[in-house]
Parts: C-alpha cells; sequence; structure tokens
C-alpha cells in the first residue's frame, strides 16, 4: 500500500513520508511491449474533445462490508463479476445483480503475512485464458518475513505455486504489489523500493536488486531452475551485476501502474516522499531500461545528489503535485476506454489520491505535453481503480471498506479565469479577473492554482494569499467576498522567477474547475 506521511487509521503506513527529457543508463538494445493491440484494448480509443473543466466525476457505493480492499479484477468470462482482494489474504467476489458474496472465493491467510500496515495481499492479475485455465496470479507479501512474492494461483485446484520472491524484510512500507499483463502477453509486477525513508538501501538505482522497480516476465513457462521464464529482449538481459527481470528502475513505491491495450503504453503512479508525487505516462519503445529518477531525483527536482550520474538519462514524470493540495499519496488508475462515457472522458487518464481524494485527469494535447484537471473528488481513500472487460470503472476504498462504481457528467464551469501579465527580468505581476459563470450568488472564496517551478509570490492585492510549495491557495478579502452570477471580482500578486514566466492553466474555485481564457 502506498506510503502516506502522516498518521491516521489507514491502509498506509507512516512514511517520511529540469531537466532535459529524462530515460536511462544506457541498456542493451531491447524492445517495448508487443505492438499488438487487442480488440478490447482497442475499444474507446478516440479521444473525448470535450474540454476537462466541463466534466464531473462521481461514484455510487454498490457493496460494503470489505475488509481493507486493495486491488480489483473482472474476468472476461461472460460472467459480470468482479474479484475484490482483502488485504488479510482472501478474494471476494461482486456481482452487480447479487452483490458482495460473503464466503472468500481465494483464502490464502495462511501465507500472507499483513503485519504492518502495507504487508498483506496487494496485487491480481487473471492470466489472458482465464476462462479456460482459471489460472491467476497474486501479489503478497509472505510469511513468515514479508518477502514480497509472485504467486500462480489455480482457481478451480486452490493451489498456490511461488514463483518469485524478494526479500523485504528491514521495513514493512514499500512493497508495490501491483500485476498487469501486457499487450505481449507478459506478466508486469512492481516492487518498492524496501521501505524506511530516503532509500536508506539505495535500491532505486541499484540493478542487482528488485527493489524499486518494474518487472517484466512471462509465466506462461518455466526455464532451467525458475518457475518464469525471463523475455530475451528485456534490457539487463547477459548485463553483469544486474537482475534481469528489471524492465524499469528507480521507483520509490510504484503501488499502482496500468497499461493502456489500445497503444500498449504504461501509467504509473509513484508515491512520493514528502515533496512531489508523480505520474510516469512511458510509450511503448520507450520503456524497456526506462529510469524513473528515484532517488536521485523526486517528482521533478533532485532528492539526493549523491544518487545522480552523469551518464545516465531519467524518464521525466508527466505530471506532480505537492502534498499542500492535501495528498500524501498517487493512487495511480487507468486510462478511460468504454463506452457509456467515452464522449467526454474516452482517451482520458483518471487517477486520484488517497488523502485528499482529487480525482486528478490527464489528457494529452496533442503537441507532446499533457493538460491536467480536477474532476471532482472520490471517496475516502481510496486504494486502486479497477475496470471491467467493457472498460467502465469500479474503485475500492480502504476504510470503511466499499465498492464504488464511477460515473462521469458533463457540467458548465461555474467559474472563468481571465490573465493579464506583465513580466520584465526577474518579477512578473498577473492580475487575474474571476467570474461567477454560475446561477446562484458565491459567498466567500477560494481560488486554488499552481505556480511554474522558480515562481515565488512576492506580495499580492484584493485577497489572502499563501504559497506552500507549488500550490497557491487564494482566499477572498473583506470587501469581494460575494460574486453574483454574471459579476467578477479581480486580485492579483508579484511574483519572482528564474526564467519561466508561464502563467498557471489551471485554476478551482471553491474545488469547482474553472474554464481558463487563452
Amino acid at each position: 500500500m502506498p506510503a502516506k506521511r502522516w498518521a491516521a487509521p489507514a491502509l498506509l503506513a507512516l512514511s517520511l513520508p529540469l531537466l532535459a527529457p529524462l530515460t536511462v543508463l544506457t541498456p542493451p538494445a531491447a524492445a517495448a511491449a508487443s505492438s499488438s493491440v487487442t480488440d478490447s484494448g482497442a475499444r474507446g480509443a478516440e479521444a473525448s474533445a470535450v474540454p476537462l473543466e466541463e466534466i464531473n466525476a462521481t461514484t455510487t457505493q454498490v457493496a460494503f462490508g470489505l475488509r481493507r480492499p486493495t486491488a480489483i479484477a473482472a474476468p472476461d468470462d461472460g460472467t459480470n463479476r468482479l474479484l475484490i482482494i482483502e488485504k488479510r489474504g482472501t478474494v471476494r467476489v461482486y456481482h452487480p445483480d447479487t452483490g458482495l458474496e460473503s464466503t472468500p472465493i481465494i483464502d490464502i491467510r495462511a501465507s500472507v503475512d499483513e503485519s504492518g500496515n502495507e504487508r498483506g495481499l496487494l496485487g491480481i492479475a487473471l492470466a489472458p485464458d482465464f476462462a479456460e485455465s482459471q489460472d491467476l496470479y497474486l501479489a503478497y507479501t509472505a510469511l513468515p518475513d514479508g518477502a514480497v512474492t509472485l504467486a500462480r494461483y489455480e482457481l478451480d485446484t486452490a493451489n498456490l505455486e511461488p514463483l518469485l520472491s524478494q526479500e523485504h524484510a528491514e521495513h514493512s512500507n514499500h512493497n508495490g504489489g501491483q500485476l498487469a499483463f501486457g499487450t505481449d502477453g507478459n506478466l508486469y509486477m512492481s516492487i518498492g523500493d524496501g521501505g524506511g525513508s530516503g532509500d536508506p538501501f539505495d535500491t532505486g538505482q541499484r540493478l542487482d536488486t528488485l527493489l524499486g522497480k518494474i518487472l517484466r516476465v512471462d509465466v506462461s513457462r518455466s526455464c532451467g531452475d525458475l518457475a518464469y521464464c525471463v523475455p530475451e529482449d528485456n534490457p539487463f538481459v547477459g548485463v553483469e551485476g544486474a537482475r534481469e527481470e528489471i524492465w524499469m528502475y528507480g521507483g520509490r513505491n510504484p503501488w499502482r501502474f496500468s497499461i493502456d491495450h489500445a497503444d500498449g503504453s504504461m501509467w504509473i503512479g509513484d508515491v512520493g516522499q514528502g515533496r512531489w508525487e508523480e505520474i510516469n505516462h512511458v510509450k511503448r519503445g520507450q520503456q524497456a531500461g526506462a529510469n524513473l529518477g528515484w532517488s536521485c531525483y523526486e517528482g521533478l527536482e533532485v532528492f539526493d545528489e549523491a544518487q545522480c550520474r552523469s551518464d545516465a538519462e531519467y524518464t521525466e514524470p508527466v505530471f506532480t503535485y505537492s502534498p499542500y493540495t492535501g495528498g500524501c499519496a498517487v493512487i495511480g488508475g487507468q486510462v478511460y476506454r468504454g463506452q457509456e462515457f467515452a464522449d467526454l472522458v474516452g482517451g482520458t487518464y483518471i487517477a486520484t489520491d488517497y488523502c485528499s481524494n482529487t480525482v486528478w485527469a490527464l489528457r494529452e494535447d496533442g503537441s507532446g505535453g499533457y493538460t491536467p484537471a480536477e474532476l471532482g473528488q472520490m471517496p475516502t481513500q481510496v486504494t486502486a481503480f479497477g475496470a471491467t472487460p467493457e472498460g467502465e470503472f469500479y474503485v475500492v476504498n480502504d476504510l470503511p471498506g466499499g465498492l464504488h462504481r464511477v460515473s462521469f457528467e458533463r457540467a458548465e464551469p461555474t467559474c472563468r479565469i481571465e490573465q493579464t501579465t506583465r513580466t520584465w527580468g526577474g518579477g512578473m505581476t498577473v492580475d487575474l479577473t474571476i467570474t461567477n459563470t454560475g446561477t446562484t450568488p458565491i459567498s466567500g472564496w477560494t481560488l486554488r492554482f499552481s505556480l511554474t517551478r522558480g515562481q515565488t509570490i512576492i506580495s499580492d492585492w484584493n485577497t489572502d494569499l499563501t504559497q506552500g510549495g507549488d500550490l497557491v491557495t487564494a482566499a477572498n478579502a473583506d470587501h469581494n467576498g460575494s460574486i453574483a452570477p454574471g459579476q467578477s471580482v479581480t486580485m492579483g500578486y508579484l511574483a519572482s522567477h528564474t526564467g519561466n514566466a508561464s502563467l498557471p492553466s489551471r485554476y478551482s474555485l471553491n474545488r469547482d474547475a474553472c474554464a481558463v481564457e487563452p
């Protein structure tokens, strides 16, 4: 489970808690995931053109009584059921017609070490031929020592067969545990950096350990003494001293990643140390041997210069946010490829945060960048996303333990922001006009926006403004707290910059996304 940075009755344990485009210690030439795209993966591949600020995410709770659920799997076998794993070592079945079954379909509690807040049954992936084979794969921390373990489970026989194990005894946090099959038929798995604070074993940048990595293995067969095979095109095959199972490295705790079967790209939510949560989007052809940066980098900032190398390239995250948003641990999600909401969020990546519950949306802008937005709120303490074979979203949350169906709706923004600026040398002034485009008066407002790195606010006017990291929170002054429908108020600030005087690209007023005038 992702490490959080302050105490609460929660799944996440307490952790303390730009470079040119970042890539890798140059490995042998290697291919990325297969270029084949399944029919189901291609479903809903057309991207929506609806502006993100006009979309709201909503959830409906459909099941109660789960015990600290950590992941969802959806068999493509015509049963319409969901399999939901629980931290203690059980798997429950949910069906939309009959609800949540009380008796687990799988119970491996005798093999699972659930001591500590982040140990337990962590991940599940169904074999590509699950409908016939009834085989699935589980990631868990194993008794007696908490080793992060990959195992095959035969549903027909209830046989659990460990395949791979990584020692993880010193700390109970940062286990990773995401499992997913790629378009190439190989199984991908994440393992955290070994826990503790600040990568104490320097595992992120080491290639002789599976800690802090995303692995790629072929579980359809065995090779020699291994219960699986290492694909020949893995990037570190034949590299002396390197673990050949490694596909990517430099992860801190990549708790949840997903593979977009429409294009083979990988989206990775990597939980931060204390300053930045990050999301990486690594395209096909750029994945093999990609270095995600930890612990040289946390987000886009140098974290530990001793772990940085002049001969390394690093894969830059496409989105970061600071805990000043109220967040504490990014929960990586998926790209929406369903049909029901394709006109709104088709081709859009959706994620959240365990503490802030913010729904983050990312959409490629066609120019090599990404458009981010906040689409509302998830339930408290979401731990994982799942999608049906048709591509519709569900989430599970930790405490009190529920399953929720995710929906999207279109709603016109209730606010509009106009920006004017004047820049010079290392300074800039920004004037903002905030217009109430809704139908009800606003009595008291708080505007939130993120600054470009290197910008620091020196003074402000017509507002009570604070800056924490990159996040600015601007509240109304005594004289401008009321905004009638169709009316506006103005505010502004003076800031220094280190060369980039770009204006904020997104604003939220009382947590509702605002349209931004170009």
